[in-house]
């Protein structure tokens, strides 16, 4: 048994398919098919349950696959440790950050990263709150930057900042009239919502709940992008991060935005890593850039309300962002 055919295994137990496994390994499908022939019979068990049209673990291949991704990562720590040793501020950090925060945080920290660490290789990966849990578990991540709470004593919270939400509304709505609303205001009223799996629609719902509003039924966004379109076209309103109305986000039209003038709802926002992690000690570096981004990025200083206009006015006010 050697590291190599751990690989393999791993690959298969990702890939669930012998062809895409051994692409990924950069070997020949036979190679791989042959050394997983080889390690079942030195571990006298069977791993996989072999089909014409599809790969499967048997519960044995699973939980052997499973440790076997925990030994290649504790490796990979060695391995870390030594490049720290001899560097402390080189080598590869693999950041997870979920997508309705990455596009609109990373164009603010990533110039101040490659500034403080420029021999640093920074490799980032979007993908939602849960998939970025697990993959932190399995090693596939070195951190994630993820919304507060998280229930895992696996991981290390670094806070980061606090991001406060504002509502989005069309311009033809009553509240636009407004220069701000209290959450209570919310009442009755129906939000646009992203679909289930987005942290973000966790919180907004939470939102929902304390001010007696409800979720607009009958659709659900896939993206923070497509919810800012559907108020743009009047469709309903929603809450958006301070983070996704600041440059260079482009403005657009025909949005309205309110801060909250009591109880301002927000979101906490932390770097996790795994507690065993080997970089522990440089990642509250990398978090501490994070943690200095200028203050005026996380508060909500806007124009004044287009409300006292005549509601039919042909002019159109630049407060959104699209």
């Amino acid at each position: 048994m050697n590291l190599r055919d751990l690989r393999y295994l791993v690959a298969l137990a990702d890939h669930r398919h012998f062809g895409r496994a051994a692409a990924a390994c950069f070997v020949s499908q036979p190679t791989l098919s042959t050394q997983i022939k080889k390690l079942e019979e030195e571990l006298d068990v069977t791993l996989v349950e072999r089909a014409p049209r599809r790969v499967m673990l048997t519960p044995a291949g699973r939980d052997i696959a499973e440790r076997a991704r925990r030994i290649l990562s504790d490796v990979e720590q060695l391995h870390e440790i030594a490049r720290r040793t001899r560097d402390p501020e080189a080598g590869t950090v693999r950041l997870g950050l979920f997508p309705t925060l990455g596009p609109y945080l990373l164009p603010h920290a990533v110039p101040r990263i490659r500034k403080r660490f420029p021999r640093l290789e920074l490799l980032l990966v979007e993908e939602k709150t849960e998939t970025i849990l697990r993959q932190l578990r399995e090693g596939r991540l070195d951190a994630g930057i993820l919304a507060l709470p998280l229930h895992d004593d696996q991981l290390h919270v670094e806070p980061l900042f606090e991001e406060p939400f504002l509502l989005a509304v069309p311009e033809t709505h009553p509240f636009a009239r407004r220069e701000s609303l209290s959450l209570k205001d919310l009442a009755n009223e129906s939000l646009l919502l992203l679909e289930d799996g987005h942290c973000l629609r966790d919180q907004a719902l939470d939102v929902c709940h304390l001010s007696g509003a409800e979720e607009k039924t009958g659709f659900r966004a896939t993206s923070l992008e497509t919810l800012r379109q559907m108020v743009a076209a009047n469709v309903g309103i929603t809450l958006l991060p301070t983070l996704a109305i600041k440059p260079p986000v482009p403005q657009s039209e025909n949005i309205h935005l309110l801060p909250f003038r009591d109880s301002r709802p927000s979101r906490q926002i932390a770097m996790v890593w795994r507690k065993s992690s080997a970089m522990g000690e440089f990642l509250v570096k990398l978090a501490e850039v994070f943690r200095t981004l200028p203050a005026e990025l996380f508060s909500i200083d806007l124009p004044p309300a287009r409300a006292r206009r005549p509601r039919g006015s042909d002019r159109r006010a630049r407060t959104g962002a699209h």
